[in-house]
């Protein structure tokens, strides 16, 4: 931290000397550079570090499109909560403090960790008994206790580098990463999500969720069964018929749905980690659901607010955007029109992979000539985000609300998936289904 902050200091100095004598292009160009190079330094001191103070910068980055460069967002987003695994030294007396001599002398665990991230990782494990195959998520030591420390680390560490704007409120932002943190860390709340989940889906056979083994879990431990499955961006999903691979990506759009609107319980980390796809020769695919940890609950009365924005979005009035948007704290009544309309243009195209052919905002060159929207081809986010950065130039502009940014975090993973899969999707019918609305303009 030191080393950081005494380095910024004097390049920050040199840099606004620099700009005295640059032209306005050439400034540009400048400050293009200078933030993409601290946005890197950042995300180097945190890349080298494990615990909350990492995780805390993943989920800043989360935020990063609505206050940061442009450059900055591009470099923070890269982080990736795939770390070094600790010794066995370290996670062994974790083990034997939550589980106790008698219990883990029930198991066999494989000292080689299947994987691991900036809060724990995971270890496969057998039941003597019977052989059943497990998986236990152990917490790293000292993890929760550190949050504290940790938010506050890196609040130094993005004002070193001098990043975020001069005068903005990041307080709401820390609050929300550090209430996220202890909600990461707390095994007994995911594992009760992860049950809630399994019961949901019990019924649907597209979906596999892993059961919870309370007896081999703990404050710091989560025994799981093993699932296995490969990677959405393997070959082997790459390789499937197209029709397949958009019925993967239906699903990933309709459960989404299904959680928001009906459930109002979201798995808002779309970590292509937390899913893997179960391939058999005699059976459809399935996807894994994994990692229930960042979890929200949404009321009933945001739902609303938000159903009520999206089908302004897509049928008008935008007064129904707005009396939405400001249902759910994204605008306020004082917000000049122009403002507001900048607002509903956004949320107009994120629409856009929803709308008929035929329809105002609709994207001719992204359709299939039966009017399917295809997703790998598709630059919606990149558009979505610089409007977005645009809009944070306004001096209406607030950090949206937490329930927001995790939502559209969510939303963001679900469309990456699709064009991942390469999907060709005609969703329009499921989403009418979840605002439970009829189509004004269905398809023939």
């Amino acid at each position: 931290m030191t080393r950081l902050g005494m380095g910024t200091g004097a390049r920050f100095a040199a840099h606004s000397f620099g700009n005295l004598f640059r032209d306005a292009s050439h400034r540009k160009d400048a400050d293009r550079d200078f933030y993409r190079d601290e946005a890197g330094k950042l995300a180097d001191a945190l890349g080298n570090l494990k615990g909350s103070v990492m995780k805390a910068g993943q989920m800043l980055s989360l935020y990063a499109q609505y206050f940061l460069p442009p450059e900055a967002v591009d470099v923070l987003s890269g982080l990736q909560d795939d770390t070094a695994p600790v010794s066995w030294s370290v996670i062994e007396p974790v083990l034997q403090r939550g589980l106790g001599d008698k219990r883990l002398a029930e198991i066999e665990v494989d000292r080689r960790p299947l994987a691991a991230a900036s809060l724990g990782q995971a270890h496969r494990a057998r039941r003597r008994s019977d052989g059943t195959e497990l998986v236990l998520k152990i917490q790293y030591p000292g993890v929760g206790d550190a949050i504290e420390s940790d938010v506050r680390t890196l609040k130094r560490l993005l004002s070193m580098t001098r990043l975020a704007p001069r005068g903005l409120d990041m307080e709401p932002v820390f609050n929300e990463v550090r209430e996220m943190l202890h909600r990461e860390v707390d095994y007994a709340s995911e594992a009760r999500y992860t049950k809630d989940y399994a019961r949901r889906l019990a019924d649907d056979a597209r979906f596999i969720v892993p059961r919870v083994y309370d007896e081999y879990s703990a404050d710091m431990v989560l025994a799981l069964s093993y699932e296995p499955g490969v990677s959405i961006r393997h070959a082997s999903v790459a390789a499937l018929p197209q029709d397949t691979r958009n019925d993967i990506a239906y699903a990933f759009i309709e459960i989404f749905l299904r959680e928001f609107f009906s459930w109002g319980m979201v798995q808002t980390d779309p970590h292509f980690g937390n899913y893997r796809i179960r391939l058999a020769d005699d059976a459809p695919p399935r996807i894994v659901l994994l990692d229930f940890g960042a979890t929200r609950i949404f009321g009933r009365g945001f739902i609303e607010g938000y159903r009520r924005l999206l089908s302004g979005a897509l049928f008008g009035p935008r007064d129904d955007i707005f009396e939405g948007a400001m249902q759910i704290g994204l605008m306020e009544a004082d917000h000049p029109r122009a403002v507001l309309d900048a607002f509903a243009e956004l949320v107009e195209l994120i629409m856009e992979p929803f709308r008929q052919p035929d329809e105002a905002g609709a994207n001719p060159e992204l359709l299939t000539p039966d009017g399917a929207y295809r997703f790998a081809d598709s630059d919606l986010l990149p558009r979505a985000a610089q409007k977005v950065a645009r809009n944070s130039l306004s001096r209406w502009f607030r950090v949206p609300p937490r329930e927001i940014v995790f939502l559209h975090r969510r939303l963001a993973g679900a469309f990456m998936a699709c064009g991942v899969l390469g999907a060709e999707l005609k969703g329009r019918a499921m989403l009418m289904e979840a605002l439970g609305i009829d189509d004004p303009n269905p398809s023939e």
